[in-house]
């Protein structure tokens, strides 16, 4: 099932969020507007909208505020890929150079700090102090996991502990919020929020461990992503790490270095050494193995949920986040 079909019961509904992010996203100031554009409509997949729009349905009923809740998790979402390109040094996301590149890092934090702040008036708006609570635990968590894998870059130690926290708390926190957010939009009771909360934990996880095997065997036609990215960034990403661990140790010190340095020589070369490395050890069907084992328990938790074309639809976003090629 291709991801326009799987969101089809919320198409109105995706529809009526992009223009809330397109009438919330004006400034006064032209630059804001023109940085905060270009990443909003460079596309993506509005996964974690979707979430939050699904959820409420599954839940109950989307109430009137539910949109702007959307928004606000894409908002973040956004703000959060505007720094992380300025740390990461990136140039280039979802095939389109990155507003770091085509302006300046200081134009790019800046733009994220008002998409923060922007998000945050919108909840204000909405006037439900469990959303701030929500969204205030789950920006502090991504900051957190921001300076961890600062951390970790450039570290051939990284183990897999390291990095499941960075997981959880860079890309799988914003998920559990946007199920939080959508269950709280749909009034619904507290052990249903909990289930969606855990739901939206468990796709995160399994979103950026399919999304690590990706940075290995994706097309950067589709992906918009240079093969090798998260090597070249000096990220011990779980194929690597499950590497590191099980191959020779001429090879292993060989990744290490990469790792350290991020300089690859002759690219092809060294990037075909180290995807050898990652073959001989299994560590690409390892990775989808954990990623199938989250996806799981993503659709365990929606167990006790009635039937309904949202659940449905989130049962097959959940396999849809593992076995997508970009």
């Amino acid at each position: 099932m291709n991801l326009k079909t799987l969101l089809s019961p919320i198409a109105d509904d995706l529809q009526a969020v992009n223009q809330v992010i397109r009438d919330r996203l004006a400034s006064r100031v032209p630059l804001i507007n023109d940085i905060s554009g270009h990443i909003i409509q460079a596309g993506g997949k509005r996964l974690r909208p979707a979430t939050t729009l699904l959820a409420a349905g599954a839940a109950g009923k989307l109430q009137a505020n539910g949109h702007i809740l959307a928004a606000v998790i894409e908002f973040i979402h956004t703000a959060t890929l505007l720094h992380d390109d300025v740390v990461d040094h990136t140039n280039l996301r979802r095939g389109r150079i990155t507003a770091n590149a085509q302006w300046s890092n200081s134009a790019a934090v800046l733009s994220g700090d008002f998409l923060y702040s922007r998000a945050f008036q919108m909840m204000v708006e909405v006037g439900e102090m469990r959303v701030m609570q929500v969204m205030a635990d789950t920006t502090n968590a991504i900051a957190e996991g921001e300076v961890l894998q600062l951390l970790n870059a450039r570290d051939p130690a990284v183990d897999e502990a390291r990095y499941y926290k960075v997981v959880e708390l860079k890309t799988a926190v914003l998920f559990r919020a946007a199920a939080s957010l959508g269950a709280l939009a749909a009034g619904a009771s507290n052990q249903v929020i909990e289930a969606l909360a855990n739901y939206g934990l468990q796709l995160g996880m399994a979103y950026q461990l399919a999304d690590d095997v990706i940075d290995f065997t994706g097309d950067p036609a589709e992906s918009g992503k240079a093969v090798g990215n998260d090597l070249v960034e000096g990220k011990p990403t779980l194929p690597l790490i499950h590497a590191l661990k099980h191959c020779d140790i001429a090879t292993a010190e060989a990744v290490r270095n990469v790792i350290r340095s991020g300089e690859l020589g002759d690219f092809e070369a060294t990037l075909n050494k180290v995807r050898d490395a990652i073959d001989s050890t299994g560590a690409i069907p390892y990775t989808l193995a954990l990623a199938d084992r989250h996806s799981a328990q993503a659709k365990a938790s929606l167990g006790d949920l009635p039937d309904s074309q949202y659940k449905t639809a989130l049962l097959n976003l959940a396999d849809f986040t593992v076995s997508r090629q970009h």
